[in-house]
């Protein structure tokens, strides 16, 4: 043990087991695939069927359209500038420059979802780990946990994204200025996500601690976190929300980290039982036909899920994709801590002072590469295909629903229908939907879908939902947006002020 590493036991002092280090051969290559194929699913999907609309994302589109994103939304809640940054403010130039609101709330959609495909390559491109175990494991997560949240504009899905590459440049950034640089700015950006991108962070520095608390990079990702904290306290300070946010948050920060929740959704009721029966069916066939258990337990259970569908399924994943992202606070960084235990281990620079913590990581590092081998990855591939499968199938029913919803609230939108008692003569109320396409409605955002869905933004109604009780515009904002020179037409930015004038 050299001086270094004096007084901490290094996993290359205890048995190895199993290669840690070892790439995985083809299960690797199935979740490298699974991992970049729904990147490239999240661009194609989203930006056709227009799910940057979806929900928040109307408020944010119109936003983007009328070049308010940071007066109507992130004044109140600044902690998540880089989302802005990154998404709003391209989209929001664009417009400036070209008068194209359609085009830029489509280069909003763009960027957003490709996100999780530009943090994949930039991780790819930093990681240095043995057998690429970070980007292994970037990929992973991206294929278990950001379909849940697909389509809902969650600024966790830009943390999520943002995470791995910071994960990787915390242990394999270059020394120096430059390579320092970048691990401040990128650890910079996370914290700029969202609320929950302080806890990824810190998880991040919690990993480069494996190396030792006198390692040069655990000093070095220390110090960036800690100017990273200083630069997000100054900022929580100085730029306050309005009295009406403010006094959401309490109940919306409890809401975030409630993961009881989760276990309530029909969507996750139904990934845990599909799961829990593939588990049950392969230990029963593993020694009757080791070789193919994985493959007959899939298939039953797949067929159990085709019979479940076609005949029982009722559910539509709509409204908890906003929930789900709760998921992504728990699992994201769990998945980041395995991969450096396995990316540490591999290199022999796993560093711990308590030799029971040091046998116990790499122990789980172990444990974690062993699923790559023999029946274990067969299981491994047969979970992760029928996960697959469960988000393929319920992201199917979600978009073809959000088309039928779109045309829906169109037709409502350039109709003759009206209900004055919601304050206007041309207010009409998003309940003449039916029940079962209502299902895609987001209250506090459908009198803005209306005005994004109709042609030339001019709907003959603004459609309104009577049950709304959060409102995104106050009376002020509303007005000037009325008052300025912006592509929507000021006879439609009207109908925006009069109902925000009628409740804020």
């Amino acid at each position: 043990m050299t001086v270094e590493t004096a007084g901490f036991v290094s996993a290359d002092d205890l048995p190895r087991g199993v290669a840690v280090g070892a790439r995985g051969g083809w299960l690797r290559g199935l979740v490298i695939a699974a991992g970049l194929g729904w990147a490239v699913l999240f661009i194609l999907v989203g930006v056709a069927w227009r799910l940057q609309l979806y929900a928040d994302g109307s408020i944010f589109s119109y936003s983007v359209a009328v070049r308010a994103g940071w007066a109507f939304h992130f004044r109140d809640i600044a902690s998540r500038l880089f989302v802005f940054v990154s998404s709003h403010l391209p989209a929001e130039t664009y417009v400036a420059l070209t008068g194209d609101a359609r085009g830029g709330i489509a280069l909003y959609g763009l960027f957003f979802f490709a996100a999780p495909l530009a943090g994949l390559l930039a991780t790819l491109a930093a990681d240095r780990s043995n057998g690429r175990v970070i980007f292994c494991s970037a990929c992973l997560s991206t294929a278990m946990l950001c379909p849940m949240v697909f389509g809902f504009p969650t600024e966790m899905w830009i943390a999520h994204s943002v995470f791995w590459p910071a994960l990787a440049l915390s242990h394999y950034t270059r020394r120096g200025l430059a390579g320092g640089t970048i691990l401040f700015a990128t650890l910079l950006a996370l914290a700029f996500t969202h609320e929950g991108g302080l806890v990824l962070a810190v998880a991040i520095v919690a990993t480069v601690a494996l190396r030792g608390l006198r390692n040069p990079a655990f000093l070095r990702a220390l110090g960036a976190l800690v100017v990273v904290l200083a630069i997000w306290a100054a900022v929580r300070v100085t730029v306050q929300p309005e009295d009406y946010y403010a006094r959401i948050i309490p109940a919306a920060a409890f809401n975030f980290i409630d993961a009881a929740n989760l276990l309530t959704m029909p969507f996750v009721v139904l990934l845990l039982a599909a799961l829990a029966s593939y588990a049950a069916a392969f230990m029963l066939l593993r020694g009757r036909a080791p070789g193919h258990a994985a493959a007959v337990a899939g298939a039953v259970v797949a067929l159990g899920l085709a019979v479940y569908w076609l005949w029982f399924d009722r559910s539509l994943h709509t409204q908890d994709r906003y929930y789900v992202r709760t998921a992504m606070l728990f699992a994201t960084p769990a998945l980041g801590v395995l991969a450096a235990l396995c990316a540490l281990r591999a290199e022999g620079a796993l560093r711990l002072a308590s030799p029971v913590l040091a046998r116990l990581a790499s122990l789980l590092a172990e444990r974690a590469m062993g699923l790559t081998h023999g029946n274990a990855a067969r299981a491994a591939a047969g979970a992760l295909a029928l996960v697959m499968l469960v988000y393929a199938v319920e992201t199917t029913k979600f978009v073809t629903a959000w088309s039928r919803y779109e045309s829906a609230l169109k037709a409502l939108a350039m109709g003759s229908a009206s209900d004055p008692g919601l304050g206007s003569p041309r207010f009409v109320s998003s309940e003449r939907i039916g029940a079962d396409l209502n299902r895609l409605s987001w209250s506090s955002t459908t009198h803005f879908l209306s005005v994004l869905l109709a042609p030339q933004f001019a709907p003959a109604r603004l459609v309104v939902d009577p049950t709304a009780g959060y409102f995104w515009l106050t009376c002020a904002q509303a007005t000037a947006s009325e008052k300025a020179d912006r592509p929507i037409p000021v006879e439609s930015r009207r109908l925006i002020r009069l109902h925000a004038c009628l409740h804020r």
